[in-house]
Order: C-alpha cells, then structure tokens, then sequence
C-alpha cells in the first residue's frame, strides 16, 4: 500500500478512469459463448464446462442425493451460524416488501399500482476461489419474500465434478427449486435463453467474475439482471480514533476476495496511515490468503491523507464505494456528508463482514462507482408494477378536450380519434 494526498489520488483516479478501454477480447469470447448455448443447448454446456472447469459431467442438475450426501458434509456450528443469519436477513428484507395501492382521485377515477413478484429468477453462485453460502442466502431470501414462484440456482462444479456442500445446504435452508452445475457466461447464457435443460428465467441475479459480468451485460434487455457487478472494494474514513489494528484487518478483509479488489483508506491523520501500513504487513503474514492479498495491495491499496474530513467525504462521493466504513469519533453525525455508497457501516465494531455474513442487509451492492445511482439488492429487485386506470364515462368527458388536444399538436390523429369517440357517444347519449 501506498500513501497519497488527496491531490495525487484524484488525479490518478481520473486517469484510470478516463483510459479504460473496452476489453473487446474478453467481450468477444463472452459473446462467442451466448452464441454456442444458444445454438447448442445443454451440449454446449457440458463442452463449456469441460472446457473451462476441466469437468466432465453426467448430468447438469444436481440431484437428490447429491443434496442428502451434503447435509452430512457440514457441522451443526455452520448450520447454527446459517440459521442465525437467515433470520437476520428475512426480519431486515421483509420492511422492503410493496403492496399494491389504489386511490379514489376523484368521482370516477380509479387510479393505483399493482404489485406483481416475477414469476422465475435464477441466482448465480460464484465458486471460483472460494464458496459462498452467503450469497445463497441474500440472493434468495429478498426473492422468497417478494413471492417469486421458481427459483433456480447455478454455479460451477468443484474439480470433483460435485458442488460445494456449504452453498448446497444453504440452498435447501432458503428453498431453491433447482441447482444446476453451471458456471460462467454459459450459465448466464442459459438462464437468459434457455436450453433443453434449463428453463428461461425472467431475472438473473449474482455476482461473477468478469466473464460472468460481461455475459450479464450482452443478455441485458432479453432478460432484466440486478446489475453488472465488479471486483470487490472497500472504503474506510478514518480519524485519530480509529484503532490501527481494526483498520488494517477490515482492509485486508476485502483484498483476500481476489486480486482485483480494492482497499482504500482515507484519513486525516498521517501518523495513523503510517501505523495502518505496519499493520497491514504484520497481520498479512499470518493470513492463508496472504498472497491474493499481496497482490490486491500492491494494484489497489492505497491510504489517502486529507486535511478533514470535509475532503475525505469528497473523495468517497466520488468514489462511491460498494463497502463504506465510517470509523470516526461520531460516525452518526458523519451519515449525512455521505450521499454515495452501497452499504454504510457506521463505528469501530461495525466491520464489513457483519454485513457480508450476519447483520441481515443484502450484501449483492453496486460496485465501479455506480452506487452513485444503484441501490443493494432488495425485495423490490423481485416485483414489478403495473399502473392502474379506471374512469367512468362522465370523467372521460371531462378530461376528453386536454387530451385531444395534446395528441393532436403531436400529430396522433389515431389518439385523439380514440377519445374524440367516446365522447361524441357520451354527448349523443345524453341527448336521447
């Protein structure tokens, strides 16, 4: 890790980020893969899978005994620790749920909007470098309450050719439907389009890794996604307060995730910085992920000194975070300086992975600077709304002459002739 002023770090960021350039090969590969499961269905699947994953598989879905024979692969602690978090993550997801609403605007006027859960959503696992029985639980969850009908779950095979026991436990524990033995691009590919196998879903959710991203981005329109999900990062404010040891540990919290995550920490104090990077390196050796790690630091660590804090929340606006820490002397006065961020951890004993695991908010966050505009994954991301209208024909005959109007200066005869229709018939009515 390195230490920057506030100066250095806004311009190199603003040169990262003006020369990214379209990663046209990693593109075309993804697209080549949509193309062959469309093409190919299930065979293309297994080819992929054998290709990418070096398994040879005998069947795509993971199969009842399959599913007997993890439930005794697991200890009771994980399986205490699994239902203990379940209920943290329903009790927060179910203050999300809508409900349809209608209002009597006026005599004659029915307006409202209808909720509706959608009707079959498949959940991405990923399993490259580690299991995550985590994600299981909050792709799953915020969907049950939302009362999606089918859920489906894929992600790729162990070398074994069998899936983690942990993420097959965690998915019966929240009531998946099916878990297919799929992972990449062609596991997006199939969820969007469907193969012999694998049913057409409505929605794909998940994080992956870049080619995961990339598909989810290439099938976007033909099926609806939660979003295009990066590396993982990690932002935390931090003042003379905050302890040098919890800093460092939460930092390498979020680089053991892959070599591409980001651990960013900006503080008013250069003696802490200093402190923090002793830290880093004292605890680093002791970790099992330590080289992962290593390299996340060396590409995307980084400690910012700023003046106040004032400019430590400019830079976080700008970066807008997926993880944010406020380890402050009054962290909940900060809360109103902070308008992007994906997930806000307020104090020194709210670390990151208490949301990742336990707290009960979603841990499925915006990430590459768009919690500027997204929001976590939520029971909302499972519903959808259709508007309602209802007028009687008296009211039609009062908002008839406006809308006549605005269709005719737009030049749509078709539309006003509509209305134009209705209330000659509602004129000539009440003239017999």
């Amino acid at each position: 890790m390195n230490i920057q002023t506030k100066e250095q770090f806004l311009q190199d960021y603003k040169a990262s980020t003006s020369n990214q350039l379209k990663e046209q090969e990693l593109d075309q590969a993804v697209l080549d893969i949509i193309s062959g499961v469309r093409e190919d269905g299930d065979e293309a699947l297994y080819r992929y899978t054998k290709k990418f994953d070096h398994v040879a598989l005998d069947s795509l879905i993971v199969s009842k005994e399959e599913l007997i024979e993890a439930k005794k692969q697991v200890d009771a602690g994980f399986l205490d620790a699994l239902q203990q978090a379940i209920e943290n993550i329903k009790a927060f997801h179910e203050q999300q749920k809508e409900k349809s609403w209608f209002v009597n605007k006026e005599p004659g006027i029915l307006l409202g909007q209808k909720v509706t859960p959608l009707d079959k959503v498949g959940v991405y696992v990923p399993g490259g470098k580690a299991a995550y029985p985590s994600t299981v639980l909050m792709d799953v969850i915020p969907a049950k309450i939302a009362g999606v009908e089918k859920i489906v779950l894929t992600t790729p095979p162990q070398a074994n050719g069998k899936i983690n026991p942990h993420v097959l436990v965690a998915a019966q524990l929240v009531g998946v439907d099916t878990i297919y033995k799929v992972g990449g691009a062609q596991a997006i590919a199939a969820l969007a389009y469907g193969t012999e196998t694998i049913e057409k879903v409505a929605k794909i959710v998940g994080p992956g890794n870049a080619f995961v991203a990339r598909a989810k981005k290439w099938v976007y329109g033909d099926v609806a996604i939660d979003m295009i999900a990066g590396p993982s990062e990690i932002c935390i404010v931090a003042d003379q307060t905050a302890p040098p040891s919890f800093v460092a540990a939460d930092l390498l919290s979020q680089a053991e995730h892959d070599e591409s995550a980001s651990s960013i920490c900006v503080t008013t104090s250069i003696a802490l910085a200093e402190q923090i990077i002793a830290e880093v390196e004292k605890q680093t050796n002791t970790l099992e992920r330590k080289e992962i790690i290593i390299q996340s630091l060396k590409q995307n660590g980084k400690i910012i000194v700023t003046a106040n804090l004032q400019e430590a929340f400019l830079i976080v606006n700008e970066l807008a975070p997926e993880h944010l820490q406020l380890m402050v002397e009054n962290p909940n006065e900060s809360l109103s300086s902070i308008k992007n961020a994906g997930a806000i951890f307020l104090g020194n004993y709210s670390p990151e992975p208490l949301g990742d695991y336990f707290a009960g908010p979603n841990h499925t966050l915006p990430t590459n600077g768009t919690a500027k505009f997204a929001s976590p994954l939520g029971v909302y991301d499972f519903m959808k709304k259709s508007s309602i209208i209802s007028y009687s024909k008296e009211a039609l005959q009062q908002a008839a002459d406006p809308i006549i109007k605005i269709a005719t200066v737009e030049g749509l005869t078709a539309h006003a002739n509509s209305i134009q229709l209705r209330k000659d018939d509602t004129n000539a009515s009440s003239k017999n």
